[in-house]
């Protein structure tokens, strides 16, 4: 045995003994878990990928090819020990201590979790192969089915006999899912038929088992998943294989020095891996192991032959007949015999010779038994077909056709035979392909199935043997078929022909009168070889003398079975009649055909017997099958070339096709989503004119009832935000409605306040005139300078009145703006801020107030503070509804509106400082002025200086004020976004 370090190696090749030199074994390394691995799974539907659960309790799967990891998958809480994959590779369940789930290995997402109670744990749970079932076993010996897509329990196993004293913990299955195998620490091993539902069978292991360790089912290519070998591995590390029929112990792996830890079998049963206690990893091949297995049985009949007279007496020997089998003789324990085993004299004749059969049978005697009894024993019948055929059971090259799968011709093979067996139709399948990878024709021959039904329907249990026969057929019986192919053996036809003219002319002047030709009335009896006109037993009772004599008996029964039906078929006067005749079973003594054949190859003439035409028979060669090319093989070539052709034309027109549909289906799919958007947005436009419709009117109905109630003004308020809200989450066009008519309120509203500036304006300018006219009396130079000086005074006062409607329209402008960023939508709020910010320092550069307005703007600002107050109080309980969305935004607006009021404080404390030097200024320079030139007025000038005085203080106290409730207003915005969290 060969031995290979892979410890140190990340690639490599596996090196073991096998016939053919060609090896594509290897092994790579994939990844590096850094932690222990509890269990694997492969056969994934992505066969580049397995399954690896980790000490961690997490399962990962990794792909061979790109050696990355495809995806991780945790839920577990313990570990996990066992994995099984569904049939198909798209599921996977895994079992821990504690629970079993299932996993969909297209996602990897969980689908299904198995919970149960502490006090039952879980054994296995796994898929039954090829089935949608799910077995779970538990510690309580208790079995259960469920159905794999619903999860409902089919059935569930009764319990073991109380004699049989045994907890379960190792199991198996066969391939066919209907026999479970399972073991725990015992020497007995229970098996269940799962069909049944019952308990079959106990086979007890040699004492020196104590408990089993693993069960598996060692698969066969030949038993159609009825696996009949088992597996046992038990607690002294070796793995025995027995057979669960027979309960004979067929071969054993491991020893008491090198014992086996864990053990697994490839799908195939071809290669056995186990990992032994040292650390080792040991593949075995099941063909060596099982090559004593494997032999043909011993020979039924034994030929006892004379031993040559010497020294020895005859006391010396004994010898023990038994039946079925001759012993070796027993020597004496006196003296030592050297015994040899010698031939009969066969007189050198070479006939005789060829009559010796290679199993010990004798062709000769096999037909003179045949002749008495009419057929070969049912018991032995298999046995001596496969002694007279001489079939060679080449094991591996049969493999190398199987391998190479199903033959395209013959992957629709149950449209054309529908077969209500898929077991006889897969079989049937095998074989016809096996045999077109063993000779090109037999892919285009078109009666092949109907020739080998009958083989595979009596060999399906195993292929090997079928094969073999059906090979064996055509190249003896099956001479000079195809010589004119594709058409049927018109030479082998015109044989039948001539002896049937010779043996009975009248029968063939009636085919001839009625237009039967040999095609007819030979060709459906060969290419179906009689499987349609016979029962069962009939056929085997005429194969049984087919494969007895020469190959040109099958040419004979023809003749025999048309002579036999002579009556009949005289009777007949339509071709269809004929038709029908040759294609069913028809009132006939088989063994008289038989008593026929035999009457035919004796009187028929040398010039037209078959015999001369025909080889004898040449049995199949032992290792490698002979090469079968006796046809026309340019015209299978051609054949073969335009049929590929067809089935690539046919495979693009396939595509093509499907392409269109394809692209069909995508445009159809587009234009229904496309009405379907149409239809969705004339509806939507519809509700949008409906709305803007009912939106015109509410807005008509508010303007009638604000001129009406102005008391109503704050609740129509609130009706109408609630309008514009709901509005606004259906349609944004309403929402930009809705502020063009804000706009034109608040224009109307700033026209309504200037007027009334005007008008005060107006006024003061009259009251200034009136002054003057008092002091026109006084000096012409006093009277123009006061008149200028007026002027002055009167464009300051526009100017500052100018100012303070454009500061106190700022301060609203933005308490709006404020409202309206609760309204709109978030995407929109640092714009909105950003403008807010850039109107709040334009407003700083506009608010240059003048000492002299302070008194009338005060009454004004507490109003509209109040009016603030309430709006605000509004505005802070809608904010309480939206702080969820808003809470983070409206944060960054607080810190962005202090920092902006803070501006404005400072703004404005400077300007009304400058304010205050500069009219203290221009009241210096007014008064020094005066005094040089109205000495006289200085009584008045004085009461003006105090009047100022009392102004200046007034202007002062009310700038402090100012400054305390700005400071008082920023700390409550702060305070908002915490009271509104809340």
């Amino acid at each position: 045995m060969q031995s290979t370090d892979l410890g140190s190696k990340e690639s490599g090749k596996i090196w073991h003994r096998k016939p053919s030199p060609a090896t594509r074994d290897g092994f790579n390394l994939v990844q590096r878990t850094t932690q222990a691995c509890t269990a694997l799974a492969f056969n994934l539907h992505r066969k580049s990928e397995f399954l690896v659960a980790l000490a961690d309790y997490s399962i990962k799967c990794f792909d061979t090819v790109t050696k990355e990891l495809v995806s991780w998958m945790r839920g577990h809480e313990s570990s996990v020990f066992s994995i099984s994959v569904h049939g198909s590779g798209r599921y996977a369940i895994t079992t821990s201590s504690d629970t079993a789930q299932l996993w969909d290995l297209d996602t990897f997402q969980r689908k299904r979790k198995l919970n149960i109670l502490q006090s039952v744990g879980i054994q296995k749970v796994f898929f039954l192969p090829f089935s949608n079932t799910i077995l779970s076993c538990f510690k309580d010996n208790s079995i259960f089915a469920w159905e794999c897509d619903t999860l409902v329990c089919k059935y569930q196993l009764p319990a073991p006999p109380e004699s049989s004293n045994i907890l379960y913990k190792v199991f198996a299955v066969t391939r066919d899912g209907r026999i479970l195998a399972a073991g725990g620490k015992s020497n007995h091993i229970h098996l269940w038929c799962l069909e049944a539902k019952q308990l079959f069978r106990i086979i007890q292991m040699p004492t020196k088992v104590r408990a089993i360790r693993h069960l598996e089912f060692l698969p066969d290519s030949f038993d159609a998943g009825s696996n009949q070998v088992l597996g046992v591995l038990s607690q002294d590390g070796i793995m025995r294989f027995i057979n669960i029929q027979t309960c004979k112990l067929l071969f054993e792996i491991g020893s008491l020095d090198d014992g086996i830890s864990s053990s697994v079998i490839s799908p195939h049963g071809r290669y056995i891996a186990s990992i032994m206690e040292n650390g080792s990893l040991n593949i075995y091949s099941v063909q060596t192991l099982t090559k004593e297995i494997n032999k043909p049985p011993p020979p039924l009949v034994k030929v006892i032959e004379d031993l040559p007279k010497k020294k020895g007496n005859s006391g010396d020997l004994k010898v023990k007949v038994t039946s079925g089998r001759v012993q070796r003789p027993a020597k004496s324990r006196e003296s030592k015999i050297q015994t040899r085993i010698l031939k009969q004299d066969l007189t050198g004749s070479f006939e005789k010779k060829e009559n010796e059969l290679s199993d010990g049978l004798n062709k000769k005697r096999l037909q003179i038994l045949l002749k008495g009894y009419g057929e070969f024993p049912t018991k032995y019948r298999m046995f001596i077909w496969r002694s007279l055929l001489q079939l060679p059971e080449n094991h591996t090259a049969f493999s190398n056709l199987i391998d190479k799968g199903i033959h395209v011709a013959f992957l629709n093979l149950q449209k054309k035979y529908p077969i209500r067996s898929r077991k006889l139709l897969r079989v049937l399948q095998r074989t016809l392909s096996a045999l077109a990878h063993w000779s090109t024709i037999f892919s285009d021959t078109p009666y092949l199935p109907l020739l080998a039904f009958p083989f595979v329907k009596l060999f399906q249990n195993n292929q090997l043997i079928c094969f073999e026969v059906v090979a064996t057929l055509i190249i003896n019986w099956c001479q000079h078929w195809f010589e004119y192919f594709p058409n049927p053996p018109i030479n082998i036809l015109s044989m039948i022909e001539n002896v049937l003219a010779f043996h009975d002319k009248e029968l063939l002047q009636h085919f001839i009168n009625h237009d039967v030709t040999s095609q007819l009335y030979a060709w459906p009896l060969l290419e179906t070889v009689f499987s349609e006109v016979l029962t069962r037993e009939e056929w085997l009772k005429l194969f049984d003398n087919v494969f007895s004599n020469h190959p040109s008996f099958l040419l004979m029964t023809v003749v025999a079975y048309n002579v036999c039906s002579r009556a009949p078929l005289l009777n007949c006067k339509r071709k269809d009649d004929f038709e029908y005749f040759f294609h069913h079973r028809n009132n006939l003594d088989i063994s008289a055909v038989i008593r026929e054949v035999y009457r035919l190859l004796d009187t028929t003439p040398t010039d037209i017997h078959p015999d001369n035409m025909l080889d004898a028979f040449v049995a199949l060669t032992k290792g490698q099958y002979p090469v079968f090319n006796q046809y026309p093989k340019f015209i299978v070539d051609y054949q073969t070339q335009e049929r590929e052709r067809i089935r690539n034309d046919e495979l693009d027109y396939l595509r093509e096709r499907q392409a269109v549909e394809d692209m069909q289906a995508e445009v159809d799919q587009q234009r229904v989503e496309d009405e379907a958007w149409y239809q969705k947005q004339e509806l939507l436009r519809r509700a949008e004119e409906t709305r803007r419709e009912i939106l015109l009117q509410e807005e008509e109905k508010m303007i009638q009832q604000r001129q009406r109630l102005a008391a109503v003004r704050r609740e129509l308020k609130v009706k109408e935000m609630h309008l514009q809200d709901v509005a606004r989450r259906r349609l944004l066009q309403l929402q930009q409605d809705q502020r063009e008519m804000e706009l034109r309120r608040l224009d109307d509203e700033i026209e309504r306040k200037v007027r009334m500036r005007d008008g005060e304006i107006a006024a003061t300018a009259k009251d200034l005139e009136m002054r003057h006219l008092e002091l026109e009396s006084q000096k012409r130079l006093y009277e123009k300078n006061l008149s200028r000086n007026q002027e002055a005074v009167a464009k300051e006062m526009r100017e500052n009145a100018d100012a303070y409607r454009q500061k106190a329209d700022l301060e609203e402008h933005m308490f709006h703006r404020l409202i309206g960023t609760d309204q709109t939508q978030n995407q929109k709020i640092h714009k909105l801020i950003e403008e807010n910010l850039a109107k709040a320092e334009q407003a700083c550069l506009n608010t240059d107030w003048r000492i002299q307005a302070l008194h009338k703007q005060r009454c004004s600002d507490l109003h509209r503070n109040e009016c603030y107050q309430e709006i605000a109080k509004l505005l802070r309980k809608n904010r309480k509804k939206e702080m969820e969305v808003l809470n983070a935004m409206m944060e960054g607006e607080a810190k962005k509106w202090e920092e902006a009021e803070e501006k404005d404080f400072h703004l404005k404390s400077e300007k009304k400082t400058a304010a205050l030097s500069d009219a203290s200024r221009r009241w210096f320079l007014e008064k020094e002025i005066h005094d040089a030139q109205h000495p006289c007025d200085k009584v008045s000038l004085n009461q003006r200086k105090m009047h100022w005085d009392a102004m200046e203080q007034d202007l002062m106290e009310r700038v402090r004020n100012l400054r305390q409730r700005l400071a008082t207003q920023a700390q409550n915005r702060c305070q908002t976004p915490h009271l509104l969290a809340t």
